[in-house]
Order: structure tokens, then C-alpha cells, then sequence
């Protein structure tokens, strides 16, 4: 075969015949549970991690998930081992979203491929990140749909990209802690600390994982409110499953912007050690 695959309720197929019904829940109520991962050097990086997020996202909204963890790994490669020579790159997302199905069931399981946006990234590493502050959107760790969720009922970030220059990334604040569609925001104060948003306030996110395991050899860290235009902030890092890690060049909340230099030394060493831990320069892939 030549054409991409999708997967979808026990089936592989091609990706163009992958149709969701008009009464799935999924498309009626966005009652989707989604996960996004993505390949370095053709192998799923840290799917473990995916598999178990998406799980317990699925409990926690409700949504059956029937296939286990060895079925869902399976799925994936096989879907990497067709889609993967089709891609330019070499390199493809692969997610995977769970629904409650149509009324009365069955559930809908659903995983598919798309490439790496390397045109969406590739300024993050040429010019650095501009953040520009979009609006709030309030949610409590303790709300039935809490912010930690990853899910597809994403209308806000819709909203906030369309208020932000199309080569800015939108930034939504929280009870003050600010977060984006791409990636998670952290900091690295003048003492050298990494400073991770507060758990509970944005998405449990497995990149923010990662960046505090790199760090851990190299920086203090702890979770901390912090205000990215705060004079204790010497660096902002953008971290996602697309990109790694990224550095930001400016942040601007209404009429104010604050410039960084970029790229800062935590952001060289930090891509640099992301680089090493995947075995692929991540800088070159997006600029080379």
C-alpha cells in the first residue's frame, strides 16, 4: 500500500475513509479525550508516558477505553510502519483520541498520523518565541473538567489565536499562570532556578516532565508562581511535544512587551541536552 493509514474502532484503513458519525459524542459535545506524541528518529518518544496520560484522562472523563496498553502500542506501530516512509521528514505525530461513541454506544477509538509542522517551528529556532497575551479563561484543579485534562473541546485556544499577530503564539493566563495551545511555559530566574507553572493550573504535560529531568543535572528547580515579565525572570522556555524546547524573544500583555536576549544560555544547553536524550538535532531538523 501507498496511502496513509488511519485507525479507527478495530480497523486500519485509509486515513481518508477514518469518518466520524454526525451523533458521535465527539462531535456533538467535543466529549473527545485526545493524545498527541510524536517520533524522533522514527520511534515514538515517550509513549509510555502518552499511553498512561491518556488513560487516566479517559477515567477521569468517563469515556471507555476497552483496548489495553499493548493493543494501543501495537496500532501505533503498524501505523508508523506505513505512514512513516510517506513522510518528507521522516518524523510524524501520532494521536490518538478516545469518544464516547454515538448515544447508546459503542465508544469511538480513533488514532491517526499528520506530519511534523515544521513551518509553524521553524521561527521558534531562527527567531525565537513571541508570546503575546490573548485573555484569561478561568478553571480550578477541583472543576468537574479540570485545566490538567488534555481534550479536544479546545474553542478558547480558537478564540485566543485569533486575537494575537499570526506570528505570535497566544498565551491564555489562568488564576494568573499563563499557558498556550503549543507547549507549556516555564522560567529560569536570575539564581538559575527553573521555575515550573503550578501543577493543576495547565495541562499535565509531558514535556514540562522532561525539561525538569534535563534540568535537574544543570538547574535548582521548583514549581513557583511566576510572572513572566517579573525582573526575577531572566529567561522564558516554551516546551511541546512538536518542538522540545524552544526560547522566547518577547513577551507582551496589552500595551506592555518585554524583550529577552535570546537565545539565552539555559535555553543552548537545555535543546542541546533534549537533542541528546532523542539522538537528533532538533535545532537542524527544523532549520536544515
Amino acid at each position: 500500500m501507498n496511502s496513509l493509514l488511519a485507525f479507527l474502532n478495530g480497523r486500519l484503513l485509509p486515513a481518508g475513509d477514518a469518518t466520524l458519525s454526525l451523533a458521535d459524542a465527539g462531535f456533538v459535545s467535543g466529549a473527545t479525550v485526545v493524545d498527541n506524541a510524536r517520533t524522533f528518529g522514527g520511534k515514538l518518544f515517550r509513549w509510555a508516558d502518552h499511553l498512561a496520560r491518556f488513560r487516566r484522562d479517559c477515567e477521569r472523563c468517563f469515556v471507555p477505553l476497552v483496548a489495553t496498553d499493548a493493543e494501543l502500542s501495537r496500532t501505533a506501530e503498524e501505523l508508523l510502519a506505513q505512514n512513516l516512509p510517506l513522510s518528507p521528514l521522516g518524523e510524524l505525530h501520532v494521536v490518538t483520541a478516545a469518544t464516547p461513541g454515538p448515544p447508546g454506544g459503542p465508544p469511538t477509538l480513533a488514532m491517526t498520523t499528520y506530519p511534523i509542522r515544521v513551518e509553524r517551528y521553524r521561527p521558534f529556532f531562527t527567531q525565537g518565541v513571541r508570546l503575546v497575551v490573548a485573555g484569561t479563561q478561568a478553571s480550578e484543579p477541583t472543576d468537574l473538567l479540570p485545566p490538567r485534562i488534555k481534550h479536544r473541546s479546545r474553542l478558547h485556544w480558537h478564540v485566543a489565536e485569533q486575537k494575537v499577530p499570526p506570528d505570535a503564539v497566544a498565551v491564555v493566563r489562568n488564576h494568573g499562570v499563563a499557558d498556550t495551545a503549543v507547549g507549556a511555559i516555564a522560567a529560569i530566574a536570575v539564581d538559575g532556578t527553573l521555575l515550573l507553572p503550578a501543577t493543576g493550573f495547565v495541562q499535565e504535560s509531558i514535556s514540562l516532565k522532561v525539561l525538569r529531568e534535563l534540568a535537574a543535572h544543570g538547574f535548582p528547580v521548583r514549581e513557583s508562581a511566576f510572572a513572566a515579565d517579573s525582573p526575577n525572570v531572566r529567561e522564558l522556555l516554551l516546551c511541546g511535544t512538536g518542538f522540545g524546547v524552544a526560547g522566547v524573544v518577547s513577551w507582551s500583555d496589552s500595551d506592555h512587551t518585554r524583550t529577552f536576549d535570546w537565545p539565552g544560555p539555559a535555553y543552548r544547553y537545555l535543546l542541546a541536552a533534549w537533542s541528546k536524550l532523542v539522538g537528533v538535532d532538533i535545532e537542524r531538523q527544523f532549520t536544515g
